[in-house]
């Protein structure tokens, strides 16, 4: 059998492998999930072994994710040292924790030395200062040193994200010590694309690629084909921006570098994809008043979570109530104004939000900056007020029959272009403002876009309405 049919045959028994894990809805199937059970409560080693430890990282960590809070502590202990701790990396913050703490001190000492460095800071940073210390007490001096550099860069940073594992030659080696030193040294990365170049002092110098090594002679030195380093990245630099970078530059790995320019680490396209999800993730539930919960998250964190948000909105709904109190008494002459209120709040909030949400992701990927934003002041502004003609006529035909009225259809009309209008304007510019003054605006803009909308619609609605007809 040739090399290229053992790949083929190896991709094929794989495919078949994963359909077997997932159902056609992409959950974990039952059957498998079922067969998983009862060999944990059995206590069967060898079907784990067989049928669990080989799974790639993502589906085993699919599968923790599936199993009840009592089986997970059990099919990490069942599979000892064949479970793959990176499996981790890929499940909940809540359920990575119940693990960790299910694990003896030795095990999770010897899986943490056989990971990558990102991975390992990955877990480490969630634990509590007295644990993690303990823990890192116990790895080997070197890894220790290497794992404690990453963990005190700020939280969210390219340093907590990089991997501490990469190949740096001098500029005087030639093509030939690089491959001789790549093919002996048994502490390179498992997988990696380019070589960094770095003076004695460590500090970068430039790259060479793989490709270029390959197509090079061995007597040629690395400084007559090595390249200006494709941007480098700051440490320090928020994790966002670093995959910003790497989204506008095509990037599959960049050089990690501190404050002098020196090299301590690499941040490769894997790790981007992670930051990219999770930034996208975080942004989503910020916006829905929700921090940083999870799935796992048992009712007391999920409460802590939301309640926060929904004691201010309780607060803003008073805002908006004192508003209809103001017109108590036009609301008591004429029924009709209670029925329509609604539906001129709630179709301004509705356009608020969705022109708020198109605002928060532009701000938050930087599409959204100084340079466009009257532009799009312009064109939001342009979208409201189209909007709010359009569904104008159509409440006045329906609240003109409905209540035999014409005159309200054309009072609701009136209000319905306002709050539209004031709608656009609000999902826009609350968020800039807040993004101006420092506030993340994924977290504040909803509650103030909504309650902007429904001040804007109830005054407007009853306004014109105690107006026009003098109640």
């Amino acid at each position: 059998m040739s090399h290229l049919d053992e790949e083929v045959l190896n991709e094929t028994e794989a495919r078949e492998q994963i359909d077997d894990i997932y159902s056609e809805e992409g959950a974990v199937s039952a059957e498998f999930l079922a067969g998983v059970q009862q060999a944990i409560a059995e206590g069967n080693t060898a079907y784990l072994r067989e049928e669990v430890a080989s799974l790639h990282e993502s589906e085993l960590g699919d599968v923790i994710e599936a199993l009840d809070y009592e089986s997970r502590p059990e099919l990490v202990r069942l599979l000892g040292d064949e479970f793959d701790l990176t499996a981790l990396t890929e499940v909940d913050e809540a359920i990575r924790l119940d693990i960790i703490e299910s694990l003896p001190s030795e095990q999770l000492v010897s899986a943490l030395s056989a990971l990558d460095s990102d991975d390992a800071v990955y877990i480490l940073e969630d634990l509590e200062d007295e644990e993690r210390e303990n823990i890192l007490s116990k790895l080997p001096f070197t890894e220790r040193i290497r794992l404690t550099r990453s963990l005190d860069y700020p939280e969210s940073s390219a340093g907590r994200r990089m991997q501490t594992e990469f190949v740096a030659v001098p500029p005087f080696w030639t093509v030939g010590q690089t491959i001789d030193y790549m093919r002996e040294d048994d502490d390179l990365p498992d997988s990696f694309s380019q070589i960094f170049v770095v003076d004695p002092t460590f500090r970068l110098l430039g790259a060479v690629d793989l490709d270029s090594i390959l197509r090079t002679k061995r007597q040629v030195k690395i400084e007559t084909i090595m390249r200006e380093t494709n941007h480098p990245i700051d440490a320090e630099l928020d994790q966002e921006e670093a995959a910003q970078v790497f989204e506008q530059y095509d990037l599959l790995s960049a050089a990690v570098v501190d404050n002098n320019g020196r090299l301590v680490g690499v941040l490769t396209i894997d790790d981007v994809v992670d930051v990219i999800h999770e930034e996208a993730d975080e942004d989503i539930k910020r916006l829905g008043g929700v921090g940083d919960e999870e799935l796992s998250d048992n009712v007391v964190r999920a409460v802590r979570s939301r309640f926060g948000w929904l004691l201010i909105n309780m607060g803003t709904a008073f805002m908006s109530a004192s508003v209809i109190g103001l017109f108590d008494e036009s609301i008591g002459q004429m029924i009709a104004l209670a029925v329509l209120m609604p539906v001129v709040a709630s179709m301004g909030g509705n356009a608020g939000t969705q022109t708020m949400t198109v605002t928060v992701r532009a701000l938050a990927t930087r599409d959204l900056d100084i340079y466009n934003a009257a532009r799009i002041i312009r064109r939001e502004a342009g979208v409201g007020l189209f909007n709010g003609v359009v569904f104008a006529l159509l409440i006045a035909l329906v609240a003109g029959y409905w209540f035999d009225n014409p005159q309200l259809g054309g009072v609701v009309a009136a209000a319905m272009i306002i709050n539209m209008f004031a709608a656009a304007m609000a999902g826009i510019l609350i968020p800039l403002l807040l993004d101006r003054a420092g506030a993340d605006p994924a977290i504040s803009s909803s509650v103030f876009v909504t309650t902007t909308t429904d001040v804007i619609g109830f005054f407007s609605f009853l306004g014109i309405a105690t107006w026009w007809f003098n109640i």
